[in-house]
């Protein structure tokens, strides 16, 4: 009997002692192994962060016309950890009982402040947890559903049917309707209801500069404590080449709770200030974006075709004054993106036609070849290459250089490439920025192709335009070459970061990258292509009263990327500059695919692209306030190569 129960005694000992051992081990587990896990967790459970959105600057024309803005907005999210919380819910459970109560707005706020936590403490001690949550979120539902302008069963729904622990329930509001609901949460105690300021991009000209200004879109992202914020992302053109300096960065405010769940006030720490970006200024002229954009149009409506560009630039900086790509878009409402969002201008690579035979007579000018008077073999519109050969609808015996240029001639054309040689024609070519990508501040440019194959063929149909494939913003800073002094110049659209007390943090400076011409040499050049405008030339409909207008037409049957080329389709181009003498920009107008109308037969540069020029050109300058330099005349028919 005796040893029968001391037997019993020591397994009852051995059992407490493995017992309270266990849970020694377990307590050392806690307080020392993981202690940082519990203690984080805790914090975790006890704070809320909330995400203070920084400002996107804004986009700006030259003449700090504003393109694009940020208009403060509002989401109301759900922490559903906090709603389920019997602690926190019946925080605002007494509110609600005690604020109904006769006298209570008589009451002083400590006096309010203690009927509350009586009132809390019995609903603690009185109601299942069940019953606390049920009731606290048929609370909320009934104080904020109307605010939000929801019904109660929808709202009710969207919280109690999603399992998440972060989730929105109102996305974009006004900041004026979130601030009167962050309000009413504040008054009627209620927590776990989360606001997070955001902003909505906005487009002031919505419709103009499409392609360059670009646009942003949501992207989602998840902070540490799973929380999924939005933030505001650039996606297309400016906006997202320059979302980096654009886009600010984001500062956070944390609240904390203590034991019993109340809110209390927080440390110096508690709180980063957003950093708002920086306003991007950019290089266009809104006014001659206008311009450039309306009369592009009005071409492209005249021969019912919906492709197109227009690139105007000032050639002593490489600038762009204006830029215009059709098909194109609206800002704010982005539809039909995966058409329309195709940056002509930039991406599309085309045969140029006649505009490229500029190389061959500026190169052979620059290289002491020949003058602009020089006479040129034309060989009477038919030249027999060994597999090929050179016509031309218009031949001719012998032309100056200049005579080449204005009439367009092919034949001639050739003849300068032979003398200058297919080494240094494609050297010129790649010199005059042709097969590589400009590096405009764009995404998605196209290089273009400009390749030496080492064929007499393809040499020669590269003379007069074909074999080679261009951008129409690289044939306008090639034609800028000519304009100014020799120099290819890197094209930008940004022409400073600035801060928003006005400080310039980065001023974009023009960039040279390589001389092209001697100075005599791209002189020569405009006075030659300066008679392409003038009476028998090809481009006489790009003249403009009382101004002296240089540039050169181009026309190019349209390839099939099949093989061949599409019967009856072509690509009809103009690149002109002024006041010839001096000129103040470069305008490149390129349409795609134009029809014949009553007055224009057979559309070609000559009477497509030029007029088109030539009515941008008149507009521009006025609004650049240039004054003429020649008497008003009659306009001139013309020839339509």
């Amino acid at each position: 009997m005796k040893t029968t129960f001391q037997s019993r005694c020591i397994i009852l000992c051995s059992i407490l002692v493995v017992g309270l051992s266990v849970l020694s081990a377990r307590l050392v587990q806690i307080q020392l192994v993981d202690r940082h896990h519990y203690e984080q967790k805790s914090q975790r459970q006890n704070r809320s962060v909330e995400r203070l959105t920084a400002s996107r600057g804004e986009i700006v024309d030259r003449n700090e016309e504003t393109l694009a803005k940020s208009i403060p907005v509002m989401s109301v999210l759900v922490d559903k950890t906090h709603i389920m919380d019997p602690k926190i819910g019946s925080f605002g459970l007494a509110y609600q009982q005690a604020s109904a109560e006769p006298g209570w707005n008589d009451l002083t706020p400590a006096k309010q402040a203690k009927r509350i936590n009586v009132l809390r403490g019995e609903i603690l001690d009185g109601e299942p947890v069940e019953v606390i949550q049920q009731k606290y979120l048929a609370y909320i539902v009934g104080t904020l559903a109307r605010p939000l302008g929801m019904r109660r069963d929808e709202l009710h729904a969207k919280i109690a049917g999603n399992d998440a622990k972060y989730f929105t329930i109102a996305k974009n509001i006004n900041q004026d309707i979130g601030d009167n609901i962050r309000e009413i949460t504040e008054k009627n105690r209620i927590d776990g209801i989360e606001f997070e300021n955001s902003l909505k991009r906005w487009y002031t000209s919505e419709e103009h500069a499409t392609h360059l200004i670009g646009f942003t879109a949501e992207s989602e992202e998840k902070d540490a404590d799973g929380k999924v914020h939005t933030k505001i992302v650039g996606r297309f053109g400016v906006e997202s080449s320059m979302n980096d300096f654009l886009a600010g960065r984001d500062g956070w405010s944390e609240k904390r709770r203590n034991d019993r769940g109340i809110v209390v006030p927080g440390d110096s720490g508690s709180l980063k200030p957003p950093r708002a970006g920086l306003n991007v200024k950019l290089t266009i002229d809104m006014g001659i974006q206008s311009i450039v954009e309306e009369e592009l149009d009005a071409g492209l409506a005249e021969f019912r075709t919906h492709k197109g560009a227009v690139v105007l630039m000032d050639p002593k900086t490489g600038e762009i004054l204006a830029l215009a790509s059709r098909p194109n878009f609206n800002l704010n409402r982005k539809e039909n993106l995966a058409q329309n969002s195709f940056n002509y201008a930039i991406q599309a690579v085309n045969e140029p036609g006649s505009v490229i035979k500029i190389i061959s007579a500026s190169g052979a000018m620059n290289e002491g070849l020949v003058t602009p008077l020089t006479s040129i073999n034309c060989f009477n519109g038919f030249y027999q290459g060994r597999g090929f050969k050179v016509t031309d609808d218009h031949p001719a015996g012998y032309l100056t250089v200049e005579g080449v240029l204005q009439k367009s001639n092919n034949n001639g054309a050739y003849n300068l490439g032979r003398q200058l040689g297919s080494r240094r024609f494609y050297q010129y070519l790649h010199e005059f920025g042709f097969g590589k990508k400009t590096g405009i501040q764009l995404s998605g440019e196209s290089s273009g192709i400009a390749r030496n194959t080492n064929n007499e063929a393809d040499f020669s149909r590269a003379c007069y335009g074909y074999a080679t494939n261009v951008t129409t913003l690289q044939v306008a800073c090639a034609y800028s070459v000519i304009a100014g002094d020799g120099k290819l110049r890197k094209p930008h659209i940004v022409k400073s970061l600035i801060a928003n007390d006005g400080t310039i943090v980065e001023d974009y400076k023009p960039e040279v990258v390589g001389t092209v011409l001697k100075p005599r040499a791209a002189a020569q050049m405009r006075g030659a292509l300066e008679k392409i405008v003038q009476k028998g030339g090809t481009g006489v409909r790009a003249g403009v009263p009382g101004f002296r207008v240089a540039g050169k037409t181009g026309t190019a049957e349209k390839h099939n990327p099949l093989g061949g080329y599409f019967k009856g389709k072509k690509i009809t181009t103009f690149a002109g500059m002024m006041p010839a003498q001096d000129p103040a920009f470069v305008c490149v107008v390129v349409i795609d695919e134009p029809n014949p109308t009553a007055e224009v037969v057979k559309p070609q540069g000559g009477n497509v692209s030029a007029p088109i020029f030539g009515k941008i050109a008149a507009r521009v300058v006025t609004h650049m306030n240039l004054q003429p330099t020649e008497p008003v005349t009659t306009p001139l028919s013309a020839s339509n190569r």
